[in-house]
């Protein structure tokens, strides 16, 4: 009780200094909201930005496979005449996995296409991409739909002419109706549609459905070479829940290496790329931006504290007479040392809310204007309110030391 009677005392001392310096008291929190500010905002954009793109990599699947000629990871000595050479994924490497490989949920072989316009009537939507996809396509990608279904085994195993089409298409080849159901031209032929995508927008890695038309791949080879290098041929292989990462990885090079008669000592002319890949990648570029951040975090919230500091001695400096008082009448060492410590802290934590309020209406006008999610997570709060306390305790406490040890002879009869 003794010592809540002393902080409620100190507290009051302390708040009464602050009312009455209102300049000062707000030059002090400048520095400070500013450093706090930056230190939230820093790590707030690193986390919004990582956890986009990681919504963006689980898109891919957390475990699947996906067998090209080309890695998704370069270097500075890529040597891409060697990935050049190797021959693309095809229907005969397809057709063995299947036959072979127990372990999967799913394969699937797909193509791409270029931008292509995309016709309904007089409508038209430019820029489409067009994916030929086998009937395992709907278990090695994520994806939804907002309208009608996939296509059927039946029909992919068939060639029909059928398709699954972007939000994007769908509302600008029909705006005033739904797209189920009608016909519409796509390379030079109609296919009919079975399903819409579900709206998604952009993610960071440029991935979306919303301008894709997906056709069954045996309908595709009946217009083009569907084993073409020019269309990215890739065989993507989703493992099962109850076997890892690892071993989906080391039977499909097993596989790949005896489906494709490789001798023990030549090396693999095939690449498994996974999200795993791309996941460890962003990892380590997160842990840079993480330290580049708690660097111009510290700089910002340095500037502030010596701020804070300066104050501090400055407000001793003119309460020496009043604390000379407060000793010569049985005031101890503690409470003027608390008195001074509590106004430095205060004055920071008011500064780092400050800080902290400015950041959340950043963030919501990001949101609003540029529709984009951000993150500000519970752990860059505590993180930042943390920061403030502890920057209140470090720059207030010599200046508080040194006001408790003063003379109070010396004190009272100073000017």
């Amino acid at each position: 009780m003794i010592f809540f009677k002393l902080f409620r005392e100190s507290f009051l001392f302390a708040f009464d200094a602050l009312r009455q310096n209102k300049l000062r008291t707000l030059l002090s929190l400048l520095g400070v909201t500013i450093g706090i500010f930056t230190i939230i905002a820093v790590f707030s954009a690193v986390d919004t930005l990582r956890n986009n793109l990681h919504q963006s990599v689980d898109k891919l699947g957390n475990n699947s496979v996906y067998i090209g000629k080309w890695p998704w990871m370069g270097s500075n000595d890529f040597p891409w005449w060697k990935y050049m050479q190797r021959p693309v994924p095809n229907f005969r490497d397809y057709d063995a996995l299947e036959k072979r490989f127990t372990d999967a949920d799913g394969i699937s072989y797909e193509i791409a296409f270029d931008s292509r316009t995309i016709k309904y009537q007089s409508h038209t939507v430019s820029g489409g991409q067009i994916n030929a996809v086998s009937y395992d396509h709907y278990k090695v990608w994520n994806f939804d739909l907002s309208d009608g279904r996939y296509f059927t085994e039946m029909e992919a195993k068939n060639g029909e002419p059928v398709a699954v089409i972007g939000n994007d298409i769908a509302t600008g080849l029909f705006p005033n109706g739904t797209a189920v159901g009608k016909e519409i031209k796509v390379m030079g032929r109609y296919v009919t549609i079975v399903g819409v995508f579900t709206k998604e927008g952009d993610d960071m890695l440029g991935n979306s459905d919303d301008k894709n038309v997906l056709l069954p791949i045996n309908f595709a080879k009946d217009i083009v070479d569907v084993q073409n290098d020019n269309y990215q041929p890739q065989i993507v292989v989703r493992g099962k829940k109850n076997v890892s990462y690892e071993q989906i990885n080391s039977e499909l090079e097993e596989a790949m290496r005896s489906i494709r008669r490789l001798k023990p000592n030549e090396a693999d002319n095939f690449e498994l790329n996974s999200s795993t890949i791309l996941a460890n990648g962003l990892d380590q570029l997160f842990s840079i931006m993480d330290v580049a951040g708690l660097i111009i975090g510290g700089f910002s919230v340095l500037v502030g504290g010596f701020g804070i500091a300066n104050i501090m001695f400055v407000s001793v400096k003119e309460r020496t007479n009043i604390i000379g008082i407060q000793k010569s009448l049985g005031a101890k060492n503690y409470f003027i040392l608390l008195q001074f410590l509590i106004e430095s802290i205060v004055l920071c934590l008011m500064g780092g809310l400050i800080g902290l309020g400015f950041v959340f209406l950043t963030t919501l006008a990001i949101e609003a204007a540029a529709h984009i999610k951000i993150v500000l997570g519970l752990n860059n709060i505590i993180w930042g309110i943390g920061t403030s306390v502890s920057i209140g305790l470090i720059s207030g406490i010599i200046p508080a030391y040194s006001a408790s040890r003063l003379n109070p002879v010396e004190a009272i009869r100073s000017n």
